[in-house]
């Protein structure tokens, strides 16, 4: 059983950075699709990047190309996500998954079912 947990989270000003890491236990993340999502009140969850298991191509979110980069750590069991430029709008629960069935693009862009998730890390951009 993957147990997953995020931290990193915190209050920023915009423009700001942040480095956001969810790490597994349980079992190795290597061979799991592996996605960061948020939530902010009052609107649906979104999925913001994810990394493939097989070959760790990447997909972003429209909203986030060119400032988020997703990454993995095999040794650490952990994935990244490095967020700059940001913006007030990127403020909401952000949420790491894994799915060892599923594909990248399913897992960040299709809605469904996913097999594992952690718990959130709120991130706040505010001045």
């Amino acid at each position: 059983q993957l147990q997953l947990v995020e931290s990193g989270g915190g209050l920023v000003p915009p423009g700001g950075s942040l480095r956001l890491s969810c790490v597994a236990s349980g079992n190795t993340l290597d061979y799991h699709a592996v996605g960061w999502f948020r939530q902010a009140p009052g609107k649906e969850r979104e999925g913001v990047s994810c990394i493939a298991g097989n070959d760790d191509s990447t997909y972003y979110a429209e909203s986030v190309k060119g400032r988020f980069t997703i990454s993995r750590d095999i040794t650490k069991n952990t994935v990244y996500l490095q967020m700059t430029s940001l913006k007030s709008e990127d403020t909401a629960v952000y949420y790491c998954a894994a799915d060892p069935r599923l594909g990248l693009y399913r897992l960040c862009a299709l809605p469904g079912p996913v097999e594992y998730w952690g718990q959130g890390t709120q991130v706040t951009v505010s001045s």
